[in-house]
């Protein structure tokens, strides 16, 4: 159980500090990556979305065994942005730089998994 607390804290903290200075950031990604961003919903609302899991990764972290399913999306999230990266770097569409990122969140989604197994006999009592 001190393996899951730890790494969803860690997790959700990392999110945390990555993604919270996209919201100020905006104009200066289409200056220094173009084309400039040109949906601002998407943009932001990934923002949001992914702000709104790092929650759920540290209430994770405080107790995982009580939380155990939500590792299941949590695994997913992770997983699913990885992979994407992984694609897009296939396809010539990232840089090395880009992918890098893409593999921490396919590194924390392994973790997650190891989490999830590692909780499966643990006893929950309160």
């Amino acid at each position: 159980m001190k393996f899951a607390r730890i790494v969803f804290w860690i997790a959700g903290i990392w999110g945390i500090i990555v993604l919270t200075p996209l919201y100020f950031m905006f104009n200066l990604i289409g200056r220094q990556d173009p084309p400039p961003i040109t949906h601002p919903a998407f943009y932001y609302g990934f923002i949001s979305v992914g702000l709104a899991f790092q929650v759920a990764f540290i209430l994770t972290a405080r107790d995982p065994v009580r939380l155990r399913p939500m590792m299941i999306p949590s695994m997913l999230e992770k997983v699913g942005y990885g992979a994407t990266f992984v694609i897009l770097y296939l396809q010539h569409r990232l840089t090395p730089g880009d992918l890098a990122l893409g593999c921490i969140d396919l590194l924390f989604g392994l973790l997650f998994l190891v989490a999830f197994f590692r909780t499966r006999n643990s006893n929950y009592s309160h």
